[in-house]
């Protein structure tokens, strides 16, 4: 039986606003296998971060947070407190945030930022502390690693910030690992770097891999499996290749429909869009929140719920239209 890193079960996280409450998260399922590597997909705002901080337990206490089913690394955190989820963080799962520049902490070198967690966590002398963050350093491709721990972040590029960054998440030897959209701020050479680093520290350490990105081109470099995001719930999961060959949700073939292909799409010409807007999430949401952007959605699409049809094991499209639905 494969063992599963996590597994969550309609996950809900609900916000409270001036105009009412916003249900940022609406049901959402997410299972990674050890050693998998799942890539959460989708346009700005549909809810990808969201459901990383709160795997994480780091949303703000007026966020409200619901589940079915919350396990990670094999531990049933469903009435989970912060005591728990604080002992898990850093050494069982951890996470790599967006901007390395606001992560770390300007006041204070980067050796005490690597090592005040695994002394905290393990009970490690500072001396063991800086050992292990030397190694992690030097792993990620940081230079001279001993004499750059008391240096601080402005003493070093973006690039060298995002390692930091993934050597500091690597500090308690995780299992899980989140990353959230990793390589937003870097240029593009930057980026694939990023990318081949992540996926070989992945294959040697066995870590399990949940990537969160808006960029398909990340996602065809290192998943195995994608889920595809919409206005707060998953439209479609599937491994990659199936995924990029035959889409099965209209949305997932409109975001691959306007990635320009290399010797394909002619030169200044203009991609297709996807028409129409995301819908408003505040208040109650019914049938398939994208129907009005769809070209073949019919009187069907506004019934609740929305059937979730299963392809096979772990593979689910949302869309009562799916096999209407051609690559």
């Amino acid at each position: 039986m494969t063992e599963m890193m996590l597994d969550i079960r309609n996950l809900k996280v609900s916000i409270p606003t001036d105009r009412g409450l916003l249900n940022a998260v609406r049901g959402v399922d997410l299972q990674i296998a050890k050693g998998e590597t799942l890539c959460l997909v989708g346009e700005s705002g549909c809810g990808k971060s969201l459901t990383a901080t709160s795997i994480m337990g780091l949303l703000p206490r007026y966020a409200k947070v619901t589940s079915d089913r919350f396990e990670m690394v094999g531990q049933d955190l469903t009435t989970k407190t912060d005591a728990k989820l604080a002992k898990l963080r850093g050494r069982d799962v951890a996470m790599i945030f967006q901007d390395p520049t606001s992560a770390l902490n300007p006041t204070l070198t980067i050796g005490r930022q690597l090592t005040e967690g695994v002394m905290r966590h393990e009970k490690l002398s500072r001396s063991e502390a800086e050992a292990r963050a030397i190694e992690m350093l030097d792993r990620v491709g940081i230079a001279n690693p001993a004499a750059r721990l008391t240096q601080y972040p402005h003493g070093f590029s973006g690039g060298q910030r995002q390692r930091i960054m993934i050597a500091s998440a690597l500090m308690g030897r995780p299992k899980l690992l989140i990353a959230d959209e990793p390589t937003t701020a870097l240029d593009v050479t930057i980026q694939s770097q990023i990318l081949t680093l992540l996926g070989e520290l992945q294959a040697d350490l066995g870590l399990s891999l949940l990537l969160i990105t808006h960029d398909l081109g990340v996602v065809a470099a290192i998943a195995n499996d994608v889920a595809v995001m919409y206005a707060g719930r998953i439209a479609e999961r599937a491994p990659v290749a199936g995924l990029f060959a035959a889409p099965r949700h209209p949305y997932t073939k409109g975001l691959l429909a306007a990635i320009p292909v290399p010797g394909v799409t002619p030169r200044g010409s203009e991609l297709p869009a996807i028409p129409g807007r995301v819908p408003g999430l505040i208040g109650a949401l019914r049938g398939c929140a994208f129907r009005d952007r769809c070209a073949i959605a019919g009187a069907e699409c506004a019934h609740d719920p929305v059937p979730r049809i299963s392809a096979a094991q772990g593979q689910f499209i949302e869309c009562v239209k799916a096999g209407e639905v051609t690559a």
